[in-house]
């Protein structure tokens, strides 16, 4: 089957929010601040940096690489003195699968059919040089079809996410430029990307 950028658009188009709702959802946002997390950003780095455990912070933004060391510093590894990260493993699951819930997802045949399958994919996918996908992926498999549909979905989109991560090192395309390039393409405003990043104007213009 050769390469069809319509259908990848298609499959991100209808998995992506399945695995959104581990930050975003109320119920991730409500269960990390019950542990004890304070905001948004030290709650998301320790979800989704925990299948690669206690590692230094500037491990994480290697493979996150979009987002600056001095960023994910302001989170880890203070994170992990509120909560390890097989609590964060536990947690990030269990609310993930509340919010998939409250979304109309059941535990139905269309949902264990749609999970063994995607599953299948995620198990077999390409995992040279993709750390966070190879980290996500040597989990134990939830058993329950809405977590093992989640978890699928979960390692498909880390598994394409270090793909984006080789092919810009590869192009001599740092993290912040392709933030740069991400609002220069109009996917997502600069303002928000700035925000989110802890840019100042000094250092968007700068590239």
């Amino acid at each position: 089957m050769g390469r069809s950028p319509a259908l990848a658009r298609r499959f991100f188009d209808r998995l992506e929010p399945v695995h959104a709702v581990t930050y975003f959802a109320p119920e991730a946002r409500t269960a990390l601040d019950a542990l004890g997390y304070r905001g948004f950003w030290m709650g998301y780095f320790a979800a989704r940096s925990a299948p690669l455990g206690i590692v230094p912070a500037d491990v994480v933004a290697a493979v996150f690489y979009n987002f600056t060391a001095e960023r994910v510093a302001k989170a880890l590894p203070a994170a992990w003195d509120t909560a390890g990260p097989a609590t964060l493993l536990e947690v990030r699951s269990a609310a993930a699968v509340a919010a998939l819930r409250r979304a109309g997802v059941t535990d139905s045949d269309a949902t264990r059919t749609a999970a063994d399958l995607i599953a299948k994919a995620a198990r077999t996918a390409p995992l040279d040089g993709r750390p966070l996908y190879a980290a996500n992926r040597a989990l134990p498999w939830p058993e329950e079809p809405i977590a093992k549909l989640w978890h699928a979905v979960t390692l498909l989109r880390e598994q394409r996410g270090d793909g984006h991560v080789a092919v810009l090192v590869g192009e001599g395309i740092s993290g912040r430029e392709s933030n740069v390039l991400h609002a220069a393409a109009g996917r997502v405003p600069r303002e928000m990307i700035m925000r989110s990043r802890d840019y100042d104007d000094e250092q968007w213009a700068g590239y």
